[in-house]
C-alpha cells in the first residue's frame, strides 16, 4: 500500500562549532508543511565540500523532494510559494515596521502619562517618535544615506554636507518635540528640513517623473521614492505648524 506521507531529504551542516541556521530554518519549514524529513547532517568541512562538488552547488542546506533537487532555503521558500526578496527588490516593509513601532510607542507614552495630555496627543507623539526612528535608520550608515539622498534632495545637491547633517537634525527635532522643550529650536528645524524634503521629493517624483530609491529609512534599503518619503516630510511640516499654532 502506497504511503501518503510527504517525504524530503535535507542535507545541512551540523558541525561541533557551527550548526547552519538556514538548515534549521529549512527543517522547520518542511516540518511545518507536514513532511517527514530524512535528515542528512554534514558533520565536517571535508564532507560538506565533497557534497557541494558532487551536486554542483555552492551552498548548503540543500533539499530534495520526490527526487527533485529544490535547492537552498531561499529556493525552498519559493517552492512553497512564499515571497522572497532578492537584492534590489522594492519593499515597504522597513517603513511599515517603523511606522508601526512608532504608533505602538506613541500609545505607550500616553498610557505612561495616564492620558493626562488627552487622546489627541497620540498624534504628535507618533510623529516625534517616528522622526527619531527614521533618524536612527539613517544614522546606521550616514555615508550610504547621504549618497542616496544626493540623488534627489535639492539642497544636498548644492551643499553636500547637508546630506550628512540631515539625520542629526531630524533626530534633534524629533527628540525636542517629544520632550516638549526648546520649541524655538525644534519648530524652525522641523519646518526647514520638512519643507526642503517635501519639495525635493515632489519635484523628483511628480514633476521630473524619476524612479528612485528613497533614503528615508537609510541608504541600504529599497523603498521606492514617492508617497512614503513625501509623508515623512509632510509630517514634520504638520508638526512644526501645529506646535506654532499651539504656542500662539
Amino acid at each position: 500500500m502506497k504511503s501518503n506521507k510527504k517525504t524530503a531529504t535535507l542535507y545541512r551542516m551540523v558541525m561541533p562549532g557551527h550548526v547552519c541556521p538556514f538548515g534549521l530554518k529549512s527543517k522547520y519549514l518542511l516540518e511545518s508543511r507536514g513532511y517527514v524529513i530524512e535528515d542528512k547532517p554534514l558533520t565536517s568541512r571535508e564532507e560538506t565540500d565533497a557534497f557541494k562538488a558532487k551536486h554542483q552547488v555552492e551552498t548548503t542546506p540543500q533539499t530534495f523532494i520526490d527526487g527533485e533537487q529544490i535547492g537552498g532555503h531561499t529556493e525552498l521558500r519559493e517552492y512553497f510559494g512564499q515571497t522572497v526578496l532578492r537584492a534590489g527588490d522594492t519593499t515597504y516593509k522597513p517603513v511599515i515596521a517603523i511606522f508601526g513601532v512608532g504608533a505602538v510607542l506613541a500609545v505607550a507614552v500616553n498610557i505612561l502619562l495616564d492620558w493626562e495630555l488627552g487622546y489627541l496627543m497620540v498624534v504628535p507623539h507618533f510623529i516625534a517618535i517616528t522622526m527619531c526612528l527614521l533618524a536612527l535608520m539613517k544614522l546606521r550608515d550616514v555615508e550610504s544615506f547621504s549618497t542616496m539622498f544626493l540623488n534627489y534632495d535639492v539642497l544636498a545637491k548644492r551643499w553636500v554636507p547637508y546630506g550628512y547633517m540631515y539625520p542629526y537634525a531630524e533626530l534633534v527635532a524629533g527628540a525636542l518635540m517629544l520632550m516638549g522643550v526648546l520649541p524655538a529650536v525644534s519648530i524652525p528645524l522641523a519646518f526647514f528640513i520638512g519643507g526642503v524634503g517635501a519639495w525635493s521629493v515632489f519635484k523628483a517624483v511628480y514633476i521630473e517623473k524619476r524612479e528612485l530609491k528613497c533614503a528615508c529609512v537609510g541608504g541600504d534599503t529599497s523603498v521606492p521614492l514617492g508617497f512614503v518619503s513625501l509623508s515623512e516630510n509632510l509630517m514634520m511640516l504638520a508638526m512644526a505648524i501645529g506646535m506654532t499654532i499651539v504656542l500662539l
